[in-house]
């Protein structure tokens, strides 16, 4: 971990630096960077502020967008959701941006969702997330659960035979969500109520035995148990350790994780994680020019040949770029003709295939299963074509009549059974 800590140290200290010695310029098109620089989520998102800065910097040595150099207004909201809310008002109304790129978890991004619809500003939010959103002011450029957690379960069922389930999520918002889901899924799929095993933990959960022997219980009849895990941050490392200290291998019980990367990999021992799996969008090891030129782009940005990349920084490659494109299509930064500007735009993906932005603000993209590898890195073990991201799930019924399309229906919540658009609910 102390690799992680170091970069976060580092990089959030250049942010600071870079936060004030920035001048302003009324000529100057203003990109909103809303990550958290301290704080418990900071050694994840700190990483992307990096990455913003790149693709920054990059366009701006291209000559910038419509004529103007892009200036990033970097803000820390300091892991408190509250204070995302507050960040985002602050980049809106005092700093003026034009676009925010941020957020990290789902608490996170609905503080400001009230802010930016408010105000009408842009996000572009990178990460996995629960789905069942869509605003007209965010896209949502990480995986909705049908592009990964519906293909990761449709793996285990059909090419590993997989008949019991453990859904172990942290308590909070994505895991329950998702988890809501996938029984529901599993249970449309033959699976008996009886053999799906759900438990959530607090975040920091350390003692795993019992949970880790519930779930080799599950097993108890000699049918195939397979693990899927929401677990986020330090809570992983406990966990699979206490797999191998039982004697659990990745053969045995196996798990496809949802939460960890390569920048969770990065400085562990890996030796207990070997074998077992995770479902992403974008897996460095993935084999395109497209790739090889990111990979080379940050190692060169970062000052670090070691720093790995990961899939929501591939999130915000596609994001950023696409707005480039629909800014320079629109002819202004206007908020209202860029989002319309957006829906269609393609972009090439960091795998080889391209992005597709659809009118529920949600993009098309290729769903990786990828094993872990003793070095850190994934083989990846299966791949999709373009999934398009459902902004509501099929699987759970007062979702399955929503539909989002901002470009038709000018809904992101509309009800086909009652023809009408209605609030955004919410998940809390």
């Amino acid at each position: 971990m102390s690799h992680f800590l170091k970069s976060m140290l580092g990089a959030a200290a250049g942010s600071l630096i870079f936060g004030t010695t920035a001048v302003a310029q009324d000529d100057t098109i203003k990109v909103g960077v809303l990550h958290s620089l301290s704080g418990t989520m900071a050694i994840s998102e700190t990483t992307l502020k990096d990455t913003m800065l790149m693709l920054i910097e990059e366009q701006n040595k291209k000559g910038g967008v419509l004529g103007k150099q892009l200036e990033a207004v970097v803000v820390d909201p300091a892991s408190d959701w509250p204070l995302f809310a507050e960040k985002a008002r602050e980049l809106l109304t005092v700093s003026d941006v034009d676009v925010m790129f941020g957020c990290w978890t789902s608490v996170s991004r609905k503080s400001v969702l009230p802010v930016i619809e408010e105000l009408n500003g842009l996000l572009f939010y990178p990460v996995q997330y629960e789905g069942e959103e869509s605003s007209k002011n965010v896209f949502y450029t990480g995986a909705a659960p049908n592009q990964q957690a519906i293909p990761a379960v449709d793996y285990y069922l059909e090419e590993l035979g997989v008949e019991k389930f453990a859904l172990l999520g942290t308590d909070y918002v994505y895991p329950r969500t998702t988890n809501n889901i996938l029984e529901s899924y599993l249970k449309d799929k033959g699976i008996a109520a009886e053999d799906i095993f759900v438990n959530y933990t607090p975040f920091g959960h350390s003692d795993w035995s019992k949970i880790v022997a519930d779930v080799v219980a599950l097993g108890a009849d000699g049918k195939k148990v397979g693990v899927v895990s929401t677990i986020n941050g330090d809570a992983n490392i406990g966990f699979y350790k206490e797999l191998a200290a039982a004697g659990v291998s990745a053969e045995d019980i196996p798990v496809v994780a949802f939460s960890v990367g390569e920048e969770e990999l990065s400085g562990l021992d890996t030796s207990n994680l070997v074998g077992h799996l995770a479902a992403w969008n974008y897996f460095m090891s993935a084999e395109s020019d497209e790739n090889d030129a990111f990979i080379d782009a940050w190692h060169a940005f970062i000052g670090d040949e070691k720093r790995v990349t990961n899939d929501p920084m591939e999130a915000h490659y596609i994001g950023f770029n696409m707005w480039v494109n629909a800014v320079e299509e629109a002819g202004t930064t206007d908020v209202d003709a860029v989002r319309e500007a957006m829906w269609g735009q393609e972009f090439p993906n960091l795998t080889g295939g391209t992005a597709v932005m659809g009118t529920n603000h949600h993009l098309s993209k290729p769903v990786l299963i990828g094993e872990i590898r003793d070095d850190g890195q994934f083989d990846i073990i299966s791949e999709t074509d373009p999934v398009p991201g459902d902004a509501w799930t099929d699987f759970l019924p007062e979702s399955a009549v929503l539909e989002a399309d901002w470009k038709d229906l000018e809904c992101g919540m509309y009800n086909t059974d009652t023809k009408s658009c209605v609030q955004i609910k919410s998940n809390y």
